[in-house]
């Protein structure tokens, strides 16, 4: 009856608030979000979208930095324990009040089959309800970033995923759908209210939400716009209000035009070539019985044939920095003497594939996605066109993400392009992620190619526990020094930050490229 009468209030609530201050922002992307579970797909855009609907027990502030959520505090009662206390009269969309089962559950979740999340909660060994309003998270091992890594990890309602038959997560690795793919029910100051995918979302503000709210949005209009021309032409004729990204080629007319800005910025992703090191035989090569990335002096030819300065200056017009590691300036653990890249030589590439037994080269699928990263597709096509020159012929297959994460993420790719944000802002996360050797918590899920180091590995599981800074910044500088010497994949660059706008448009623009609808205002 309570939980009735709740949603009678907030509906009356947003009724009103629509009819006296109606705001709507239109709001375009190259790509959409390919779910509404928030445990469905690590992806930076899938985040960003849902973020706005669900929300982490520890969230992030303006500036990145840890800031309470749905815990208003947490303290570590033992090396490997940690207890936080809940906010009190935090309710879901449908009214609904969160405690403390719903967040066991949704850890759980997050942890459990078809999970895209498991990174995160890896370290995690139990996760148990103290009271309603209190839980206790057990780590594997002194862990002390726990609060920074699970700050992606959202809360859902136990209930509502039981009468929805959403217990499990939306598996897009073995394309199994279910309600949370196109329902959802979070904590967050927007709310779902409709869902089209590849077409729009429409998010409404809910009224009922606990915090006051940075913003005068009052409902926002998502809408995936994949061709450049198109997505610009929206916003130069008004059809849309945001957009992001903004073409390269674009940007000074963009800026140059009346009535809009062009908000620019540095970016913590990191542009990175991946390649199969695990299986015998690559799936996607006219090489029969071995598998060139096995062998070090191959992986070594094609980083030295990529001709990054070229990719730079003609294909990122300027709006990229190389990189020679798997993490950028701006994550804690950083090692910027380490970031030296090999140099574009063809002819000691040429060298090196004579002597791996290749002088003629061979064939090679490429996999690639042209919606998801700035100028995706274009670099691919640099990289193909390098590789050429040592007799690489590189069969490209550039798709929309809709089609290319199920299929690079189940690891059926033999070479790929992929980005990487390191969502805890530390070198943790890439070390886990992207580095160390897959098992079945979540270590190396993000690592497609499955590049092994049993130190990397060792040296990993030492940084997750190491509290001294200075210790742990020198195992971290070892751990990308030994996967550097292994050339465990072959980094690229790290892409800007470029979205337009109206210039009645007030934002932050974050360096993890979120965008929380919560801090964006028309005037």
């Amino acid at each position: 009856m309570r939980a009735d009468l709740f949603r009678i209030v907030v509906l009356m609530a947003a009724l009103i608030a629509s009819t006296a201050h109606a705001v709507t922002l239109r709001a375009a992307n190259q790509g959409d979000a390919q779910s509404m579970d928030p445990h469905a797909l690590n992806e930076a855009l899938q985040l960003s979208l849902v973020g706005n609907v669900y929300e982490p027990l520890v969230g992030r502030d303006q500036q990145l930095a840890l800031t309470p959520a749905l815990a208003t505090r947490w303290t570590q009662t033992s090396p490997i324990l940690w207890r936080f206390a809940l906010r009190r009269g935090v309710r879901f969309h449908d009214g609904t009040l969160l405690t403390a089962t719903d967040v066991v559950f949704s850890f759980q979740r997050a942890a459990g089959e078809g999970s895209d999340m498991k990174s995160y909660t890896t370290a995690i060994r139990a996760v148990r309800a103290v009271g309603d309003e209190t839980i206790e998270i057990e780590t594997r091992a002194p862990f002390p970033i726990l609060p920074d890594v699970i700050s992606n990890v959202f809360i859902m309602s136990r209930a509502w995923c039981e009468a929805n038959q959403a217990t499990h997560p939306v598996d897009r690795r073995k394309g199994i759908e279910n309600a949370a793919s196109f329902k959802a029910n979070g904590t967050g100051p927007f709310q779902l209210k409709e869902r089209q995918p590849g077409t729009r979302t429409v998010l409404t503000r809910h009224a009922g939400y606990w915090a006051p709210v940075m913003s005068n949005v009052t409902e926002v209009v998502f809408t995936p716009i994949g061709n450049d021309a198109t997505r610009v032409a929206a916003l130069l004729s008004g059809e849309v209000d945001l957009m992001e990204p903004v073409p390269l080629q674009d940007a000074a007319r963009l800026k140059a035009a009346p009535g809009l800005k062009v908000l620019q910025g540095p970016e913590l992703r990191t542009i990175f070539l991946g390649m199969d090191q695990r299986r015998d035989e690559l799936l996607y090569s006219d090489v029969k019985g071995r598998n060139p990335f096995k062998d070090r002096r191959v992986r070594q030819a094609f980083y030295q044939a990529i001709d990054i300065e070229a990719i730079r200056t003609r294909v990122m017009r300027g709006a990229a920095t190389p990189t020679a590691l798997m993490l950028g300036p701006g994550v804690k653990g950083y090692p910027p003497d380490l970031d030296r890249r090999l140099p574009h030589d063809v002819e000691a590439a040429k060298r090196l594939m004579v002597e791996a037994g290749y002088a003629s080269g061979f064939e090679l699928g490429m996999n690639c996605p042209n919606d998801r990263y700035v100028n995706d597709a274009e670099i691919c096509q640099a990289v193909a066109a390098n590789l050429a020159r040592i007799g690489v012929r590189i069969k490209l297959q550039a798709e929309p993400k809709v089609s290319y994460f199920p299929k690079v993420l189940s690891r059926q790719t033999s070479f790929y392009l992929l980005g990487w944000t390191p969502g805890t802002c530390d070198a943790h996360d890439v070390l886990s992620a992207l580095l160390a050797t897959p098992n079945a918590a979540g270590q190396g899920q993000a690592n497609l190619g499955s590049y092994s180091n049993a130190r990397v590995d060792e040296l990993t599981a030492a940084v997750q526990s190491e509290i001294d800074p200075a210790r742990r910044n020198a195992l971290i500088g070892e751990a990308f020094e030994l996967h550097a010497r292994d050339i465990g994949h072959i980094p690229l660059h790290q892409q800007a930050l470029a979205w337009g706008m109206k210039k009645n448009i007030e934002l932050v623009q974050l360096p993890d490229n979120m965008m929380p609808f919560k801090w964006v205002t028309v005037k």
